[in-house]
């Protein structure tokens, strides 16, 4: 394989990316940019390629998520400090279910672009090119607004640092203390419509019981008093993520100083494109999306060419086919992969391939459909006896109403209540915790029916 140059990807074939008018302008942002301290470190890379490695093997579980894509306009630390506090609930209850450590990764810090379905849009027989995100253009339907412009690069950059510096805060501070979680976690279970979540509920609660009756001091204990938590989004906008990316001093080795781990889309992934190109020379944990077009061709040649060495943890395979069609690709993808002995992090994505335009208009996930998947991807895995390493979503800590149904039945005529996305829909607080406690009655079975193979 070819020697890798952070500049390598720009003479590779492109898609998904925006064509900046001003030249000058551009470059200059690059060199201002490349100026800057990396937002992630070398360090933390190497322990979340660790972590992952271990779920890989069954020994954790990732937790993957956060904002469709991260709004200059919505900024606010009560949107960082909500849906962190979400993130934790849920790692929290599966933990429980798993008997795993989780690993927590957000879709924070970073989440600015986002691919599109076609380069331009028609409104009242307008045509303009298509929003990509807040580091590219603007929402607003105008011809001004929508022009991309570099300068957005250093907006998000400065948005990106502070919701670090916040993240970092609250996962070290005290913030994420296992009892102040729970609490939290209790709260959701205060409704009528909660009852079969009680019961978990209380399990855990008696286990924290337990470790202070048997002397575990949990405040004194900085394994009970902070969290790891990691940065993630998809390494969509290459001119942001060359311009940050660094040379590690200790091992003389690339890193993407952008985020934790970054991920290829799936409209991004062609195996001799830019974006496989940038990825496979930066040592961070590598996603790549894997939908319903994925062959087992191409998911050899990338497997090949992002991790050849093929270290645990450096890969995850994030699926996300649509309720009702896991059974269709997921067995090939996992057969393609144990053959060629692959080590690579199973995740279930259960959003992009169950979005939907509801009879009110508005683009809309419903919840059935969301949890249908995941269930079909852990009967997948149990059936294929393979390890399902953890989930995928798109959520947030505010109330809003833009994913159907859950405990609250949100309505089709309830979406337009408080529907806040730039983007695409995402689970509500409520929502996201339920689905972790559905997901910890699926790993408890997984852990259980484990225990009575050994047994047998």
């Amino acid at each position: 394989m070819t020697e890798w140059l952070k500049t390598g990807w720009r003479n590779k074939p492109r898609v998904q990316m925006p064509d900046y008018t001003d030249a000058a302008a551009l470059n200059a942002v690059e060199a201002q940019l490349s100026k800057y301290p990396p937002l992630v470190f070398a360090g933390e890379a190497r322990k979340l390629r660790q972590e992952l490695g271990k779920a890989a093997r069954g020994e954790a579980f990732l937790l993957q998520g956060g904002d469709c894509a991260e709004s200059f306009d919505q900024f606010s630390a009560d949107s960082i400090r909500d849906t962190f506090r979400v993130m934790l609930q849920m790692a929290m209850v599966l933990t429980y279910g798993a008997k795993v450590p989780v690993i927590k990764v957000g879709r924070m810090a970073g989440q600015f672009a986002k691919p599109r379905s076609a380069p331009t849009e028609t409104v009242n027989g307008l045509e303009l090119p298509s929003y990509r995100g807040d580091i590219i253009n603007e929402l607003a339907f105008t011809p001004e607004a929508r022009i991309p412009d570099p300068g957005k690069m250093l907006q998000a950059y400065t948005q990106a640092a502070a919701t670090l510096n916040l993240i970092r805060a609250f996962s070290q501070g005290g913030f994420a203390d296992m009892n102040r979680v729970h609490a939290w976690t209790l709260g959701f279970t205060d409704g009528a419509e909660a009852e079969r979540y009680r019961e978990m509920a209380g399990r855990i609660q008696d286990s924290i019981d337990f470790m202070a009756a048997a002397g575990i001091d949990r405040g004194a204990s900085h394994e009970f008093s902070s969290v790891d938590f990691y940065t993630s989004h998809e390494s969509l906008l290459l001119e942001y993520e060359e311009a940050l990316t660094r040379q590690d001093s200790t091992s003389g080795k690339w890193l993407a100083g952008s985020g934790h781990l970054i991920w290829i889309g799936d409209r991004t992934r062609q195996p001799d494109g830019a974006h496989v190109e940038f990825c496979r020379g930066v040592m961070n944990p590598i996603g790549l999306k894997c939908g319903p077009s994925m062959t087992s061709d191409d998911l050899k040649k990338l497997m090949a060419t992002l991790n050849p060495d093929n270290d645990a943890g450096r890969l995850t395979l994030i699926a996300r086919f649509g309720a009702g069609t896991v059974g269709d690709h997921l067995p090939r993808l996992i057969k393609t992969v144990e053959e060629e002995g692959a080590n690579v992090v199973w995740v279930c994505d259960a959003m992009h391939g169950n979005t939907i335009k509801s009879s009110s208009g508005y683009k809309t996930r419903p919840f059935d459909s969301v949890l249908r998947e995941v269930r079909e991807f852990f009967a997948v895995h149990a059936a294929e006896g393979t390890i399902p390493g953890g989930v995928h979503f798109e959520m947030t800590g505010q109330d809003v109403t833009e994913c159907t149904g859950g405990v609250h039945a949100i309505t089709d005529e309830n979406l337009s209540d408080r529907y806040h996305t730039a983007c695409d829909p995402r689970l509500n607080a409520s929502q996201s915790l339920e689905l972790a406690f559905l997901v910890a009655e699926e790993l408890t079975g997984l852990r259980q029916t484990g225990q009575n193979r050994a047994v047998g």
